[in-house]
Parts: structure tokens; C-alpha cells; sequence
């Protein structure tokens, strides 16, 4: 890897890890191109050739991630934790939840327990591969 690559591939990084601090906000690409020092279909073309996904769909998986684990986690009503981890339709995060997970926010809740392990394995564990594939924990 050229030293050039890896200087634009850290850049990316830091974009991400704005989004991944701000999740709960509306995605704002001219500001993550300027953490990245690109334009901002640069931006989404190199994001999404380095991490498989654009930035949108990452930062709703993103937000699926996080709502899984409320829903595990605490008694808090699907809608309230829509809201919390930042979508704004209920009807949305339905879907995406289901397209990412594979079941409705509702049925994920009804069937994951809190696990008795380390958060950092739990979250490896369950943390959805990339959009749109759902997978179970067993294959």
C-alpha cells in the first residue's frame, strides 16, 4: 500500500468515526468530505470502495447495531428507541431493521436475551456483516 493510499484510507477512517460519534444526526456528507479532504461524491465513491457500503447505508446499519441492543437491553418501546437512535419514521426503521437483521424490531426483542458475556464479544457476535444480508448467530 502506497503512503498516499494509506493517508487517504486514514482519512476515511476519521470520516467514519465521525459518523460513528454522531449517529443520532442526520447524515451530513459535505462535512464528513471535509474530514476526508474530498469532494463529496469522492467521498461516497471511496467510502463506498472501502468499506463495501456508502455512507448512508453504514450509518443505518449503524443505528440498527445500536437498537439492537436496546431492544436487548432495556424496556424502552420500539418506537422511543426509533427515535433515540436516530431515525425519524418508524415505518423506516422497520424496514431497515428487518433487512438488516432479518426479523421486525418487535420479534428481535421477543427472542434475544441479554447475553452473559462480555459486551466485546456480544457485540462481535451480533453485529450485523454489512446491509442487507441477515444473518443468525449460528450461520
Amino acid at each position: 500500500m502506497s503512503r498516499e493510499s494509506e493517508q487517504a484510507n486514514r482519512r476515511l477512517l476519521r470520516a467514519r468515526d465521525a459518523m460513528d460519534r454522531a449517529y443520532t444526526e442526520p447524515l451530513d456528507i459535505p462535512a464528513l468530505a471535509r474530514i476526508a479532504l474530498v469532494s463529496e461524491a469522492h467521498f461516497i465513491r471511496t467510502f463506498r470502495d472501502t468499506f463495501g457500503e456508502t455512507p448512508h447505508r453504514y450509518l443505518q446499519r449503524r443505528r440498527v447495531e445500536r437498537a439492537m441492543n436496546l431492544l436487548r437491553e432495556t424496556d424502552r418501546t420500539v418506537t422511543d428507541i426509533c427515535m433515540s437512535v436516530g431515525f425519524t419514521s418508524l415505518g423506516t426503521f422497520s424496514r431497515t431493521f428487518r433487512d438488516v437483521v432479518g426479523t421486525s424490531p418487535s420479534e428481535f426483542r421477543a427472542t434475544a436475551a441479554p447475553a452473559p458475556v462480555p459486551t466485546c464479544f456480544t457485540k462481535r457476535w451480533t453485529r450485523p456483516s454489512s446491509f442487507g444480508e441477515a444473518s443468525s448467530p449460528a450461520g
